[in-house]
């Protein structure tokens, strides 16, 4: 009997090519196999990082997963809870909300005319159709609606009646400046990432000479009276702030009248659907921002949606009447503050809180007892309060930014970077927690 190899594929062929086939077969196998160990081998220290929690069991959600998250949750991320448990150790997704937020106010920042020389001083530098493009954030989704101004209430005094006879330059007593915008989100992709149609309103803060002097104008006067005076119980605002409020010349209507005409249009337009009015702005932009909202509440009492401040670096505006009465509007305020920033620490050398021991602030220890007991007379026009949720930076816990300038510190730029690397509160720096788990990974590892 002939004696016949049993190959495992089909066919038949020659002695010759029935051994050559058999070697290239048994070098296939071989690298197959190979593939399947060290397949094995991969999965299994996959398996053991599972194991020591390394890695997550679970498939990292997709984008639509993320999407449909933010948009159950929007109404926390505006702070309709008081953005409890997302501040410390700060949210990514209300990160991201905040810097965009961040961005609309460098728009207005980068949108103003500062040159004193130029003929377009105090006013917007592009026209409203393109303004967004121009800065950069043309892919927002947003429209710019509306122009805002603010007026100061104060003018320079005029020669004779007593006073030296003084040329000033014109740029000197721009009483009207443009000072911001607002904008409507109207992208279908972008309404449907948001849950509701957002409208942002963005102010810049201080630039011209007159807003320098109304800054300056620190005393509380009552916020629904014409003339300063005091009413126990009412709410009272810096006077500066007030002024350039509501204040309006010949040719234009105050930022309060504007903004209420501008909510209006828009309530009316779009009422019926989910809406949302964010107000941000910078230094004097966040103070304007807050006295804006407090307006929205109170000019449409019962019929306002969610409204919702996002301040950078914004001086303290009112008393504590002030802030019972922003709270009981349901007004959502994040106050982001940068401890190394000294425009966060006035008007108001002490705020309430610290007379009675509650605020940390440093100066309420260099303040006498009787001086204490006299500010905490309710006719004191010194006597301010905080306002909303803080979510507190430092510039000095950054390596690379150690040793600003008080300038820099209460710089816009030096708030986006902060809150782009904060963490929390114990660890305050995303570079350095990556450091950390790094060096911790490597440890286990060679454990």
């Amino acid at each position: 009997m002939s004696s016949s190899i049993h190959l495992p594929y089909p066919y038949s062929l020659c002695p010759s090519k029935k051994l050559l086939s058999v070697a290239c077969w048994r070098v296939s196998n071989r690298r197959k196999l190979s593939k399947n160990y060290s397949g094995r081998c991969r999965n299994s220290r996959r398996w053991r990082l599972k194991r020591k929690g390394w890695l997550s069991s679970k498939e990292p959600p997709s984008a639509a997963s993320k999407q449909a998250e933010f948009r159950k949750k929007w109404m926390d991320y505006q702070g309709v809870n008081g953005w409890e448990g997302l501040l410390d150790p700060l949210d990514d997704n209300l990160r991201r909300e905040i810097l965009r937020y961040g961005d609309f106010v460098e728009a207005a920042y980068c949108s103003f005319d500062f040159d004193p020389s130029s003929p377009t001083y105090a006013m917007c530098k592009y026209p409203r159709s393109s303004l967004l493009r121009h800065t950069g954030i043309c892919g927002s989704g947003y429209r710019v609606t509306k122009n805002l101004y603010a007026t100061c209430g104060l003018e320079l005094p005029s020669c004779g009646g007593g006073w030296p006879t003084v040329k000033v330059p014109g740029w000197v007593s721009t009483r009207s400046s443009w000072i911001g915008f607002v904008a409507i989100c109207e992208d279908g992709k972008e309404i449907s990432r948001l849950g509701r149609r957002d409208v942002v309103i963005a102010l810049r803060g201080t630039g011209t000479c007159l807003e320098w002097i109304e800054n300056m104008r620190v005393n509380l006067t009552c916020m629904h009276r014409a003339r300063g005076g005091h009413a126990d119980g009412e709410p009272m605002v810096q006077n500066g702030f007030l002024s350039l409020f509501t204040s309006k010349s010949a040719t234009r209507l105050s930022l309060r009248d504007t903004v209420r005409e501008e909510v209006g249009r828009i309530m009316r337009m779009h009422g019926g659907k989910p809406l949302s009015f964010t107000l941000t702005g910078h230094s004097l932009g966040a103070a304007l921002a807050t006295l804006t909202a407090y307006d929205i509440h109170v000019a449409f009492e019962g019929t306002t949606p969610t409204v919702t401040v996002v301040s950078f670096g914004g001086p303290r505006v009112g008393n504590r009447s002030f802030r019972h009465r922003l709270e009981e509007t349901g007004t959502n305020v994040l106050r982001i503050v940068n401890t190394d920033d000294p425009v966060t620490k006035v008007p108001g050398f002490i705020t309430d809180g610290s007379l009675s021991g509650h605020c940390d602030d440093s100066a309420a220890g260099l303040v006498p007892r009787w001086l204490r007991q006299r500010l905490m007379q309710d006719s004191s026009e010194w006597l301010y309060a905080d306002v909303g949720r803080e979510l507190r930076l430092s510039s000095r816990e950054c390596p690379h930014m150690c040793g600003l300038s008080m300038a820099t510190s209460h710089d816009l730029k030096t708030y986006l970077k902060l809150v782009s690397c904060l963490v929390s509160s114990k660890c305050p720096l995303r570079a350095t927690v990556k450091k950390m788990m790094n060096m911790h990974r490597c440890i286990q590892l060679v454990i």
